[in-house]
Order: C-alpha cells, then sequence, then structure tokens
C-alpha cells in the first residue's frame, strides 16, 4: 500500500499542497510582500528540495501578422529548502520578498501573478498562485501624472515583445504607456508612448514622439516610420523630489523640441 500511495503522489495525487497566503494583494511595484506559505502533507511522506515563488506576467509577441501572449518570469524567490513534509501534516512559516522595480502595473490586459511551488523530485510539483493589483512605482507615477497634467490621455497600456529595449531590465518585453495628444500638441502628435525604467535612485524614461504627418514629404516619412522620434529622459530623485509640476514642464519642453 505505501508504495502503491508513493506512485500516486508522484503523479500528484494524495501529494502535498502548497498554499501563499499573502497578507495584501494591492501593492506597488518595488513594494515589499509578506505574507504565510501553508504546506498540508500528503497520503506520505516527502522531501522538498526548494519552495520558490515566482513573479510573472504576461506579454504580446508579434509573428508573421499574428499575435501571441507568452509567459514570463520577472523574478524567482527561492523561500525555503532542504525539509521533508510528513504525512497528513500541516506547516505554516512566514515569507516576505520584494517585487522587482520593473514589475508591470496591472493595467489594461496586463496580468501579475505570484506563482509559488514545492520542488518535489520525481514528483509533479505542487503549485499555486495568487494574481495581484499592482499599482505604479511611486518615480513612475509622478511621470504619470504629469502626462496627466500635461492633458495627455492614456489609451493603452500593454506589454510587447522588445529584447532590445527590454534588456535595460534584463527583461524581453517592455510596458508601453499609450497616450492621445492633449489640445496643444493636437495636429502635431499622433500619439505619444512612454516605457518607464524606474530605479531606487528614480525613473529612466523612453519617449517614442510619433508625430502626424504633413503633405507629401510627410506621408513619405509615416511610411517609412521616420516620423518616429525615440528620446531618453533621467528623472533622479531630487528632480522627482521637485513635484509634479516641474517634471510635466520638462515632458513639455521635451516632446515640443521633437514634435
Amino acid at each position: 500500500m505505501s508504495m502503491f500511495k508513493r506512485m500516486l503522489a508522484s503523479a500528484g495525487i494524495g501529494a502535498a499542497e502548497v498554499n501563499l497566503m499573502l497578507h495584501q494583494d494591492v501593492v506597488k511595484a518595488g513594494d515589499t510582500l509578506s505574507g504565510v506559505v501553508r504546506i498540508q502533507g500528503g497520503r506520505v511522506d516527502q522531501k522538498v528540495d526548494d519552495v520558490y515563488a515566482f513573479v510573472k506576467t504576461r506579454y504580446v509577441k508579434e509573428h508573421n501578422d499574428s499575435k501571441s501572449h507568452v509567459e514570463a518570469t520577472i523574478a524567482k524567490f527561492l523561500l525555503a529548502s532542504g525539509f521533508t513534509v510528513e504525512a497528513e501534516k500541516v506547516y505554516e512559516f512566514p515569507v516576505s520578498f520584494q517585487l522587482p522595480s520593473v514589475t508591470p502595473v496591472t493595467m489594461g490586459k496586463t496580468p501579475v501573478w505570484i506563482h509559488t511551488g514545492l520542488d518535489i523530485k520525481e514528483a509533479l510539483d505542487p503549485k499555486d498562485e495568487d494574481y495581484l493589483q499592482v499599482l505604479p512605482h511611486p518615480h513612475s507615477a509622478v511621470v504619470l501624472d504629469a502626462a496627466a497634467q500635461l492633458g495627455f490621455r492614456l489609451r493603452e497600456v500593454s506589454c510587447e515583445y522588445a529584447p532590445h529595449y527590454g534588456k535595460r531590465n534584463g527583461l524581453p518585453f517592455v510596458q508601453e504607456f499609450e497616450f492621445l495628444p492633449s489640445s496643444q500638441f493636437r495636429g502635431r502628435l499622433d500619439e505619444l508612448e512612454i516605457m518607464l525604467y524606474p530605479d531606487e535612485q528614480g525613473v529612466e524614461l523612453l519617449l517614442q514622439i510619433d508625430r502626424r504627418a504633413r503633405g507629401l514629404s510627410g506621408l513619405l516619412a509615416e511610411a517609412l516610420d521616420a516620423d518616429e522620434k525615440f528620446v531618453r529622459l533621467r528623472f533622479d530623485q531630487s528632480h522627482l523630489a521637485s513635484g509634479t509640476e516641474y517634471i510635466a514642464g520638462q515632458l513639455l519642453a521635451t516632446i515640443s523640441k521633437y514634435a
């Protein structure tokens, strides 16, 4: 019977179960999450090599005019390792880990979740998934507030495959905040896209300024994507501390230069 139970457990039947119980599910990028991991022993003793948590999301990848949603890991955390879960016993222990500052905001169709699992050799890994509502990192929030203050209207937020621009964060994608132009830029811009790279010292921005086509030369430039200008900016903590109005002024000056 014991051997049969072990065979069932290796197939995930009657095996140990894991559950991450977070103290919060609405967080900001860069926040520290805390909670309790609960492990319920199965029908037989099982040796656990690792208890781990992945921060995960999905991004859109285009290929041959078709789109697919690709799962991506933003970070991995080792919560515990090297112990035996005895049959039928319950184990609970506190955990905490910090969300990366570049964790995407859960706006639009972007999900973020914590995948918690047990690494058990020669068995299906028990797992648990907990979805989060992620708000912008405080440094990013100042920039987004500044864009809104200038009258730009947020149209879409999405995570897109872009290994060239994502490598700054060690990721294969970036999160794009797409804005419709404000009244003062109407007729001059088609849209403004902002990509944000926050860290402890400040935030780096990549602005994609999409100018509206004017005349034949403008239409040709649009066809060649030459009407799109990429501009990098950085605001350190001292700049951010000056407030939303200051950041809005800096954005206005930069966009006006290239619009």
